[in-house]
């Protein structure tokens, strides 16, 4: 072979091994970029914004599956929120994308979980699973979904010295941007609710829920510019308890959240086996069984002495009336 067609030969390896070289260096320096993003989609999700004084921190961050799969994984999570004086912290995290759809996201968090508000609230959790995906767009969080099993949390105020313990079997949370406001969905499977040294007020509850909050789009990727839900408003498409064996409550209706947290809303209510319902009610609170048996009568005269009942509910400013005018209860600011 002649020294020119060696070296034109040569020329063309070295070019082929600069080529390889220099297209392995970009996917690697991609793959670090995209691994990133993972992290701060991740954190985002959990409540960072540092814009608004919320932090979230991945304790001993290490990013795993390079070539083919991103994965970051922390050792703990923090979260501090010095705006309002809350801070928690989680067990271990892990979330992963594959390389050919980065943009999609999956992770597992640990417990267990500790949450402690400047108002003296402490929350202890733990599950035995929680699992979740989220959906990216270049900036933003276009969608998530949440399951969490076998959910426990103690909750005692230092104010009050009262403490309950809140237990749920199978939670569902789906949160979408719908153009520029936000969609969310809950599900609270077989949840018990247990107050320390007092009685439990309930049974055992399914409770599921279907909102939009106008304009909250943003919510969701940890940008919304304003103060969160205060000063919001939003469309309740469901709000229903089931306590079995047909007592289920239903309410939807418009809401609204002033700038002190305090609700507004015309709300529709649908009460099914009132029968039921008033029975239960009496069981767990005897004291106030007359009372209870009159509120009863009231809403089964609503429907001729049936036992189902519809009935419109306004709130004002927290202020519960039945029928605009009759008051029976108060809902405290958020």
């Amino acid at each position: 072979m002649a020294a020119s067609s060696r070296s034109g030969v040569s020329s063309k390896l070295w070019a082929l091994a600069a080529g390889i070289v220099l297209v392995t260096g970009l996917y690697t320096a991609g793959w670090f970029y995209a691994a990133s993003v993972l992290k701060e989609k991740t954190l985002a999700l959990l409540g960072a914004q540092q814009q608004h004084g919320v932090t979230a921190e991945c304790h001993d961050a290490e990013y795993r599956g390079y070539p083919f799969r991103i994965g970051l994984f922390c050792s703990k999570v923090t979260i501090d929120d010095s705006a309002n004086g809350v801070s928690a912290s989680f067990g271990a995290l892990r979330s992963a994308a594959q390389v050919y759809q980065p943009s999609h996201i999956v992770w597992e968090l640990d417990g267990p979980a500790e949450t402690r508000t400047g108002t003296g609230i402490t929350a202890s959790s733990t599950w035995n699973a929680l699992q979740s995906s989220l959906v990216t767009s270049f900036r933003s969080l276009d969608r998530s979904s949440t399951v969490i099993e076998g959910l426990s949390t103690s909750i005692i105020s230092s104010q009050t010295n009262q403490a309950f313990d809140v237990k749920i079997g199978h939670t569902e949370a789906h949160l979408r941007q719908n153009g520029n406001d936000l969609d969310a969905a809950l599900t609270l499977k077989d949840t018990d609710i247990i107050p320390k040294g007092l009685p439990q007020m309930m049974p055992r509850f399914t409770a599921t829920g279907d909102v939009t909050l106008v304009g909250k789009a943003a919510l969701l990727a940890g940008q919304d510019t304003g103060r969160g839900l205060y000063g919001s408003e939003g469309e309740m498409r469901k709000l229903a308890l089931d306590l079995g064996n047909g007592r289920v409550v239903n309410m939807t209706g418009p809401f609204s959240i002033d700038d002190e947290g305090r609700i507004s809303g015309k709300l529709r209510i649908e009460v099914e086996k009132i029968g039921a319902w008033r029975d239960q009610l009496k069981n767990s609170m005897p004291q106030l069984a007359k009372s209870i048996d009159t509120g009863s009568k009231m809403l089964s005269a609503l429907t001729g002495g049936g036992d189902r009942a519809t009935l419109d509910l306004t709130i004002n400013r927290g202020k519960i009336l039945i029928g605009g005018f009759i008051a029976v209860g108060e809902i405290p600011p958020i």
